[in-house]
């Protein structure tokens, strides 16, 4: 019975997984598709290749996701607790989903661990864990992107100020299939450990293995289930993302993605922090978007975003501690 809860924990990390890679297929491809730098299924091909890479590079983020959040729980009260953690987090991901809500699947997670942990009484690293390792990170990272993107997009106009129009364009969007790539390895290399950690974390509380390194076939099987849900795509987030925030051209498309790959790759190898790839894009946009005129960007979208990343966590929490509670009355033993 212990192995078949385990199975049923690890196959809902890979759903949490591949809801992911749909979900967040869009931070990754939506600028290069709506510019017209790739074509969509070439985008996703490469969005899928990119996260399948940026999963094998590191591992700092899943360990921080396995014993940074909350106390390893134990027996079958602790695969309930990630039972109810994974079933938040894959709600609300499939929820943001439908009403085209880029919101943040890092968030959502966390949120279901907190809330399944607060549910059972198990211990929340409030300071060193939620506090400093996700939330200031989450806070932190959009007005990096934010600043960053305006300042490059100053920079790169100052630049080609006095180029050719059409063929500064023409460069933009083929740099721009190297910094899609690039931001779909960073994507690969935060948002894929997020399972990989969660999983890990169950074979610990299974007592399936010991320490929390992370082993390679949960590397390999997370990132599959996330490249394949990225493959599937995300159009309804894409539009909101590619278009409906800030009408994208190449050199705004070039210099989000390129922030958003930096604010990645530091987060992850220096501070380990498991921060959303989609909160930093969208506000990398809204950078961009606001050197043209400050209202270029339609802030009207960008609030209900805003909204919905506030909402993320407290939102999973209450899912997941409501599928816990469920949980516990009809297995009270």
């Amino acid at each position: 019975m212990d192995t078949v809860i385990l199975v049923v924990v690890v196959v809902l990390g890979l759903v949490f997984s591949y809801t992911n890679g749909f979900h967040d297929a869009a931070s990754a491809v939506a600028s290069a598709i709506s510019t017209r730098a790739l074509p969509p299924r070439a985008a996703l091909a490469l969005a899928a290749a990119g996260n399948l890479a940026g999963a094998l590079l590191s591992a700092g983020v899943a360990v921080t996701v396995a014993k940074g959040i909350i106390a390893p729980p134990g027996g079958d009260k602790g695969m309930a607790v990630l039972f109810a953690a994974l079933t938040g987090a894959i709600l609300w991901n499939l929820m943001t989903w439908y009403f085209a809500v880029p919101s943040s699947s890092s968030q959502s997670l966390i949120g279901g661990m907190v809330g399944a942990g607060l549910a059972s009484g198990i211990t929340v690293y409030w300071r060193s864990g939620v506090v400093d390792a996700v939330l200031l990170p989450m806070v932190i990272s959009p007005l990096i992107g934010f600043g960053g993107g305006y300042l490059l997009m100053i920079a790169a106009l100052w630049i080609f100020r006095r180029a050719n129009p059409h063929r500064t364009e023409r460069g933009f969007r083929i740099a721009q299939i190297f910094s899609a790539a690039s931001l779909a390895v960073g994507h690969g290399l935060q948002d894929a450990q997020k399972s990989m950690g969660i999983i890990v974390l169950a074979l610990v509380t299974a007592d399936r293995r010991h320490g929390f390194e992370v082993p390679l076939w949960v590397v390999l099987v997370c990132a599959a289930a996330m490249a394949a849900g990225t493959f599937s795509g995300g159009w309804r987030i894409m539009r909101t993302l590619g278009r409906r925030i800030f009408p994208l051209r190449p050199q705004h498309g070039f210099i989000a993605e390129a922030t958003s790959s930096i604010v990645l790759y530091l987060t992850a190898y220096f501070i380990a922090a498991p921060i959303s790839t989609t909160q930093v894009i969208t506000s990398s946009v809204m950078g961009v978007g606001s050197t043209r005129r400050f209202s270029a960007v339609r802030w009207s979208v960008a609030r209900e975003i805003v909204i919905a990343w506030v909402l993320t966590l407290p939102a999973a929490a209450a899912v997941a501690a409501a599928v816990y509670a469920l949980t516990a009355l009809i297995s009270p033993g």
